[in-house]
């Protein structure tokens, strides 16, 4: 039996991220997202609903995004889920899917390192800057292609 475990999500931070080191100097970054999903009901009518997943990202990647990314900044993250099982204050058991941060792309150019901005506000392409601590065989300095190609929401067919 095949198994395959991968997730990609772009939305919205929740929170500043929360950046912490191990006692081996590990960097554990905690951040949420809220992905926002647009659809028509039956009866035509446009319905929005927000998902909020919990994230974690290690090493380089944490730190980078701890860096250049605030709350409310929209982001693309590649990485694969993860359950994390804990016994509670009272002594249940509790259990929560999580995904790890593989991999990350900033989605607006984000002009200033603060504040969280929008995704460009003009409608146009959305510029992506690759970031990755995986990126392996690339020239220093190297230009990396996008992982998706980016669309307007003028060419969704619904």
């Amino acid at each position: 039996m095949a198994n395959f475990n991968k997730v990609m999500l772009m939305g919205n931070l929740t929170r500043d991220i929360e950046l912490r080191h191990t006692p081996s100097n590990l960097a554990i970054a905690k951040l949420g997202l809220a992905i926002n999903r647009r659809y028509k009901t039956a009866d035509g009518q446009q319905k929005e609903e927000t998902t909020f997943v919990d994230c974690d990202a290690f090493g380089r990647t944490a730190e980078v995004m701890s860096q250049y990314l605030k709350k409310g900044r929209p982001v693309f993250v590649e990485g694969y889920l993860r359950l994390d099982q804990w016994e509670g204050k009272d002594g249940t058991k509790q259990s929560k899917l999580k995904v790890v941060v593989e991999n990350f792309q900033f989605i607006d150019s984000g002009g200033s390192a603060g504040g969280g901005g929008g995704g460009g506000g003009s409608g146009g392409a959305v510029q992506t800057r690759p970031v990755s601590n995986q990126r392996q065989g690339a020239a220093p300095g190297a230009q990396a292609a996008p992982a998706y190609e980016p669309m307007n929401e003028d060419d969704i067919p619904f």
